[in-house]
């Protein structure tokens, strides 16, 4: 099993058209999700970080780390709002090293459509330049078998020039966030995003077969408010990236500890998301603000459950979010896109 593994891994490096990386705490990496996503929090600025470590019960396949970074800002003296964004990706995996690495600026703009209550129509852009390599060194073909045994001073007979390509990426979003309840004590938002809409190559050898097959990702979220100390939140994705179809969804139970409600101590929160006919997911996260760390783990309930003993990713995030001390901060605004 390790080495077809390994072998999957490598085919696709070389020109196969695979699904794009994903995180369980996909909530906590919004332009991945949906570049229309970017801005919508309570804060001026924003910096979340995810680290992934998967599958290592059986082989090294999976490091992946996601770093991206908000800021938000008022257009003129009007409800609108402006985000800009910064989205960089980091992942290896397997022997031969598949190493991809992306850096994509992002734009949103959220326009006010109800001048009484926080309610945002949101566009956003995101748009830069991906890079992908593997170790050429440690690629093993059937070409190197001499008859007898493997033989590394045979050539390994691939025909692709160089250990790494880059291309230009692009994926565009909608989405529309607003409250709702007594005193708009609640709040939602739905999405839909686009993403790899000019198709670039995703392969070593370069041919039109490698394209990337565009990813159309539905997105969804609900806080509702028990009372003033508790309140859940549900998150769910769907996508659909080729033949390759993904959902997952759930949800967290928060807990604000301290004397008020409005400035607590810590908020703890604690929930579990399913990845459909993949794994359930426990999550645990604690905010101190303006800090949250969030801890999660993969429990593999698909066919490979039994090579992997039931184990899957081991996922950290950590999120900064906080306000700026200038005129006409969000925090001064009444209306603001948030979640």
């Amino acid at each position: 099993m390790k080495n077809f593994l390994l072998m999957m891994l490598c085919v696709t490096s070389l020109g196969v058209a695979a699904q794009d990386l994903h995180f369980s705490q996909f909530y906590e990496a919004p332009l991945l999700r949906n570049p229309s996503l970017a801005g919508i929090f309570s804060g001026d600025v924003r910096v979340q970080m995810v680290y992934r470590d998967q599958w290592n019960s059986f082989t090294n396949a999976y490091k992946t780390g996601s770093l991206n970074a908000e800021y938000k800002a008022p257009v003129g003296k009007g409800d609108d709002f402006l985000t800009i964004g910064l989205q960089m990706l980091y992942d290896k995996a397997g022997t031969v090293g598949l190493t991809t690495t992306q850096i994509m600026p992002a734009l949103n703009y959220h326009k006010s459509v109800n001048g009484n209550k926080n309610s945002y129509i949101s566009v956003g852009f995101m748009g830069g330049i991906v890079e992908k390599r593997i170790d050429r060194s440690k690629v093993t073909t059937n070409a190197q078998f001499d008859g007898v045994a493997y033989n590394p001073a045979l050539a390994d007979g691939e025909a692709f020039a160089t250990p790494k390509f880059n291309y230009f990426d692009g994926a565009v979003g909608v989405s529309y966030n607003s409250v709702f309840g007594t005193d708009d004590k609640h709040s939602y938002f739905v999405g839909f995003a686009y993403h790899h809409l000019n198709r670039p190559r995703n392969s070593f050898y370069r041919t039109a077969a490698g394209a990337l097959n565009p990813k159309y990702v539905v997105s969804g979220g609900l806080k509702f408010n028990v009372d003033d100390y508790t309140y859940f939140t549900l998150q769910a994705d769907h996508s659909s990236q080729g033949t390759f179809k993904e959902t997952i969804g759930g949800a967290l139970y928060s807990y604000k500890m301290g004397d008020s409600p409005d400035a607590p101590l810590y908020t703890l929160h604690f929930g579990a998301f399913l990845r459909w006919k993949d794994a359930l997911i426990p999550v645990v996260k604690i905010d101190y603000d303006p800090f949250s760390i969030g801890l999660s783990y993969d429990v593999n309930i698909s066919q490979l459950k039994t090579v992997s003993q039931g184990r899957g990713g081991f996922e950290l995030s950590v999120v900064y979010a906080g306000f700026l001390d200038r005129y006409n901060s969000s925090r001064d605004k009444v209306l603001c896109p948030r979640f």
